[in-house]
């Protein structure tokens, strides 16, 4: 007796005890022996966090385990404990957590619930996922979580309160920061590179390049006038784009369509020759004349002479920015990027009366268009000049 009472160990309320499974009882109960005689029980409730059919798939007869004394059961005649392997696994777990979170590693949990505000995952122990922190986008439905399994950086953790939060966002933007960084180090300017268009604004299109994303200003998308980008592209078409410029420490990139796309005026002297009368919108009016583009980023000159066959002083008079007109094609000088237009020529030109004395009228200032119009001041000017010269023959026969 007295060697069987030196091997009975005191036991108290929260001690971490050595215990080995005697059987499994109708209620599926673990009876556990403590040494000394001394026997506990662990209810099912508290075999396993973890999911579970039968009890012999956390512990079978014989199993020697720790477990934790939640406490003394009363009405036993020797004696009994109630006991717990799930706690004593969870403060296992707990600890592990810690060096992780303490190390900076990451954890591989599966989703177990949707609840409101976020997602509950099973990493030992309960871990919860703020809805904030699942991804870098919002997400409305959380249901294809439900199952999967994911990769969770430790945002808190506290074992005392059982509180452990997680973040997928921390890894998907750690994810996405290598890729940025791995892009901008590949991009050169002058590349030509294929990306995916991610959203449209006022100014122009984001295009993604595969993790990180460059723009396409809305001078950029055609060689034409464009009013907004969304008239030439969609949300998540894919497209090539021409490298303009890289800034990787701004991280900003400019990128081009237009600039990988055929010239407007490549092949125009196959579109349109001497002599063809085509379609054109009025742009611009000038003192001299009206430009107006007869195909995508074409624009030809109609020389002031060859608005009318009546006098105009400006070709404000009888045109308007915006109209839609007929012209003929008086030369194509495609070297020059140059086309030479004429409304009167499809006109008939009226009788001639009896010609009056010509009077001397005051010239106004010459308005000279910007250099880039591809038209010289001889150009400009020279119809004038003939006409004046003509009239002046005229007078003097």
């Amino acid at each position: 007796m007295t060697e069987v009472m030196k091997n009975v160990q005191e036991i108290h309320i929260g001690d971490v005890v050595e215990g080995e499974i005697l059987t499994i009882d109708d209620n599926q109960q673990a009876i556990v022996g403590l040494g000394g005689g001394q026997e506990g029980v662990i209810p099912k409730n508290e075999l396993s966090a973890a999911p579970f059919e039968s009890v012999t798939d956390v512990v079978n007869v014989g199993d020697v385990v720790d477990l934790v004394v939640i406490k003394e059961i009363k009405d036993k005649e020797q004696g009994g404990y109630l006991l717990s392997k799930r706690r004593i696994d969870a403060k296992k777990v707990w600890d592990e957590l810690q060096e992780k979170f303490e190390a900076g590693e990451t954890i591989e949990a599966p989703v177990t619930n949707i609840v409101k505000g976020g997602l509950v995952v099973d990493a030992g122990v309960r871990g919860f996922v703020p809805a904030s922190l699942v991804d870098t986008e919002y997400i409305e439905d959380f249901t294809p979580f439900q199952g999967e399994t994911y990769t969770f950086k430790i945002i808190e953790i506290e074992p005392s309160e059982n509180r452990l939060i997680l973040s997928r966002k921390a890894i998907l933007e750690k994810e996405l920061d290598a890729k940025k960084e791995e892009v901008l180090d590949n991009l050169e300017e002058g590349q030509t590179v294929t990306g995916k268009v991610a959203r449209l604004t006022d100014f122009g299109a984001f295009i993604d390049l595969g993790g990180v994303d460059g723009l396409v200003h809305i001078s950029q998308i055609a060689h034409e006038h464009v009013e907004h980008p969304s008239d030439k592209l969609n949300v998540g078409e894919e497209i090539d784009v021409k490298v303009l410029s890289v800034d990787k420490e701004r991280e900003r990139i400019s990128l081009s369509i237009k600039e990988i796309l055929p010239g407007p005026w490549e092949g125009i002297e196959d579109r349109v020759q001497k002599g063809d009368v085509v379609d054109g919108t009025v742009k611009r009016l000038t003192s001299f004349g009206a430009f107006v583009e007869v195909f995508p980023g074409v624009e030809g000159l109609v020389h002031i002479s060859q608005i009318s066959h009546k006098h105009i002083a400006t070709p404000h008079e009888v045109l308007t920015p915006g109209d839609v007109i007929q012209v003929k094609v008086l030369d194509v000088k495609p070297e020059e990027e140059r086309l030479s237009l004429s409304i009167k020529a499809l006109e008939e030109k009226p009788e001639q009366t009896e010609s009056k004395p010509r009077q001397t009228q005051s010239q106004k200032p010459v308005e000279l268009e910007s250099p880039d119009t591809g038209f010289t001041l001889g150009d400009l000017l020279g119809e004038q000049l003939s006409d004046i010269t003509g009239e002046d023959s005229e007078d003097n026969q």
